[in-house]
């Protein structure tokens, strides 16, 4: 249903879903929340009703619970999120969480808790706490809460959503700003609701926990470790409420940083030990490696422990490896029900939560501490987009494991209020193969009741260990012998077979007059070992000494080998490796290294891997300067007589590259005179003398016409009585850039008689070119 209600100033009234000075402030600029006060004297009174129409069949605004489950598992937490469709927008928003049917005007009426997420976001109401609502008025598109589900027995529960958008409040009791879910029926007996309650079952009870692994690359294929992946060997106890192993929202221990982050449970065990009476078993799995195999394969691990009125919770972790600090496990499971019994039958799928001790968001991310330390919760689809559950819709985790617990046995007078049922009778009771079928003998009565053969599974068991000694050492007594699980049922289910057996001895027809009575052989202990080969022992008591006051000679401890499932050491358990260093040179070649941390216990084995690799690394080459040779000698003065120059040059060896710097100059030249000119010498002098000026000058011209800048020329000089062949070509250019040398030759074709054979020889110029830089 939807309601319109006149505008109402934000300034008449304290409204209570303004919930920070900022929002206060900001509501007198833009005045767009319209409130319906209701019972202004409840306890958050009527929260917000909806003003102004809306198109039918579509919604921009959605509110989703992760997963889109339609029942909440009591205590279980939940990612929230408010978002709108683009285009659309939204400045604020009011988030509530209510029992089915009531109106929010009492503490009682609100389900469950919220947990804030990001605080510059999202913030409690300060008028009403239970309540969501946005830090400041702006523009939004997405906001995102942590909800945590009520007790069992709550009922449904409703989450709506308001949104504020420009003037108009929008708020739907029906459609997508409404979620409703009931809590999840129990399929396999009741236990007692959370907060934890005093248990008030009779007797003792003895339970047998299953895990089953389902973490594989065909279910989890995102980023699957195909190398190394594995269960660690699984801890736990059954406990009192006086002790918490872990728990959501709570900070890990010690030990639990240990299985988190290496797998291992040393340190686990210590600290549940130190418990003291508030433990009553502690409980030890296996590892398992690989994580997956098919059950015709590998049977699930398996473990069994007790239970009594004061300690009938029951907790256990096991790491998800390779991981940052990621685990599986239960949390204070209360097998004590409301009927004063003990739960028939647990079935838990399990997501992995986070130990809050490491960083990382993948399978292998480096160890990265969390510094501070952060809290335990649980991993959802949305933490990181590099998360191999991640998923940009927000669905929920596909399980990674199946955990079952179920009774098999009860002992003492119990006090159930429930009346046992078949399933009870047959769960306390041993089981007796006739060969006319499956029966159940019942106690007190001659008579073996069919049972029906769907009530068995097919599981494959051992030969059984040979039968113990009699427990009377005279007259009619008992002894017994016990067998093993060898594999479990393929669909998952606990093997219902009798592992142990009983049956009448008789030592002597009458007892000697030295004889003693004694008691029963007490059960077993567990085995001495976890894997492999063990040794068990048992003990009874001596009921009554011989008549004659002699010592009893019947024996009141028995020790016998056990064999547990085969042993699997894993000498090699490694960390993921490290990040790549930086090179080791600034530019050109060098070399990096990667580093990984030797995990398993050195007791283990050696270790081969490597820990280290180095591979070589290529940055951008290094800057090369230009290489120049050295200079040459100068040249001989281009002039006989007057002003001249001579010149020397050098030669580039290397061209500068990759930003180097330029080269320097390769030619200089400087001044030179050697004598004075004779400007005499009669009038054949004075031909020849100008003739050799008009040479020279018709030489300069043809060279600037050539269009050469910078060149340098240099000569020998002519002497009278010497024929002189024309000037060759100028040579090639001995560089394209950067300052080259060319040459040319005029050879003497003749000598006349009176020239002088010393002054009368060849000539040379050198000139400069290509003097532009490169």
């Amino acid at each position: 249903k939807k309601a319109f209600f006149p505008p109402l100033s934000l300034t008449s009234f304290s409204p209570p879903l303004l919930a920070s000075a900022g929002a206060r402030a900001a509501a007198s600029q833009w005045q767009e929340r319209e409130y319906f006060p209701g019972k202004s004297d409840g306890y958050c009174g009527r929260i917000l009703r909806a003003q102004g129409t809306r198109k039918e069949g579509y919604n921009e605004f959605r509110l989703r619970v992760e997963g889109d489950p339609e029942n909440y598992q009591p205590g279980s937490t939940y990612r929230v999120t408010l978002y709108a469709s683009s285009p659309a927008y939204f400045r604020g928003f009011t988030l509530i969480a209510l029992r089915e049917g009531r109106e929010g005007d009492k503490e009682d009426d609100y389900a469950g808790n919220f947990q804030i997420i990001d605080e510059e976001d999202t913030q409690f109401m300060i008028n009403c706490p239970p309540a969501v609502t946005e830090s400041t008025p702006r523009r939004r598109t997405r906001i995102q809460v942590f909800w945590t589900a009520p007790p069992s027995a709550s009922g449904c529960v409703t989450l709506k959503a308001s949104i504020v958008q420009k003037r108009i409040i929008y708020f739907q009791d029906e459609g997508s700003l409404t979620k409703r879910m009931c809590e999840k029926e129990s399929l396999y007996g009741e236990t007692t609701e959370k907060p934890l309650l005093d248990c008030c079952a009779c007797g003792t009870a003895k339970y047998r926990v299953t895990f089953h692994g389902n973490w594989s690359e065909k279910v989890h294929p995102k980023d699957y470790p195909r190398r190394a992946n594995h269960w660690s060997a699984i801890i736990g106890a059954s406990h009192s409420k006086n002790y918490v192993l872990w728990e959501y929202g709570g900070y890990a221990s010690e030990g639990i940083k240990k299985v988190a982050e290496l797998g291992s449970p040393v340190s686990m065990e210590e600290e549940i030990r130190q418990k003291g009476d508030d433990v009553l078993t502690v409980i030890k799995m296996k590892a398992q490696w690989p994580a997956w195999q098919p059950l015709n394969v590998r049977a699930a691990p398996s473990a069994e422990f007790s239970v009594d009125r004061t300690r009938h919770l029951m907790s256990f972790l096991t790491m998800l490896g390779p991981s940052p600090d990621w685990n599986v496990g239960l949390s204070a499971e209360d097998l004590c029900t409301k009927e004063c019994g003990w739960a028939q039958r647990v079935v838990q799928d399990m997501i992995p939560w986070d130990a809050g001790t490491d960083n990382g968001v993948t399978y292998e991310s480096p160890n990265k501490p969390t510094v501070p330390q952060e809290k335990i919760r649980p991993l959802t689809s949305l933490d990181h987009p590099q998360s191999p559950f991640y998923d940009p819709e927000g669905g929920a985790i596909t399980p990674v494991a199946r955990v079952v617990v179920e009774r098999i046995a009860r002992k003492g007078e119990q006090c159930n209020v429930v009346p046992d049922n078949v399933d009870d009778i047959v769960a306390d009771i041993a089981q007796e193969e006739k060969e006319e079928g499956l029966c159940l003998s019942l106690p007190l009565s001659p008579l073996c009741v069919p049972v029906s053969p769907q009530l068995w599974s097919t599981c494959t068991m051992s030969e059984w260990i040979t039968w113990s000694p009699c427990s009377m050492s005279c007259g009619m007594g008992l002894r017994s012998r016990e067998r093993y699980v060898k594999q479990f049922p393929d669909d998952g289910s606990v093997c219902t077979l009798p592992t142990e057996e009983n049956e009448k001895c008789i030592v002597n027809e009458e007892c000697t007059p030295n004889s003693c009575l004694v008691t029963e052989w007490g059960e077993w202990d567990s085995c001495s070992a976890t894997c492999g080969l063990g040794m068990k022992r048992r003990e009874r008591m001596v009921k009554m000494p011989p008549p004659d006051g002699s010592i009893c000679g019947a024996e009141v401890l028995e020790v016998e080998k056990c064999m547990m499932p085969e042993c699997h050491t894993i000498p090699c358990m490694l960390s993921p490796w490290s990040d790549w260093s930086d090179c080791s040179v600034t530019c050109g070649k060098g070399m990096r290294t990667r580093q990984r941390v030797l995990k398993s216990p050195v007791e283990l084995g050696e270790c081969t891997e490597d820990l280290e690799q180095v591979e070589k690394c290529m940055l951008p080459e290094c800057p090369t300067d230009c290489m120049v040779s050295e200079w040459t000698e100068w040249s001989e003065c281009n002039k006989s007589c007057g002003k001249g120059h001579m010149i020397r040059t050098r030669m580039v060896k290397l061209e500068p590259q990759f930003g180097g710097d330029l080269c320097p100059e390769t030619v200089q030249r400087k001044k030179c005179k050697i004598r004075k000119c004779n400007r005499g010498g009669g009038q054949g002098q004075v031909n020849s003398d100008e003739k050799k000026r008009r040479k020279e000058a018709r030489e300069k011209r043809r060279s600037k016409q050539g269009g050469r800048q910078g060149e340098e020329t240099t000569s020998t000089a002519e002497h009278p009585g010497c024929k002189m062949r024309p000037w060759s070509n100028w040579t090639d250019c001995t560089k394209l850039c950067g300052g080259g040398i060319q040459e040319r030759l005029m050879t003497a074709k003749r000598r006349l008689k009176s020239a002088q054979l010393p002054s009368c020889k060849d000539r040379k110029e050198i000139r400069a070119c290509n003097v532009h830089p490169c």
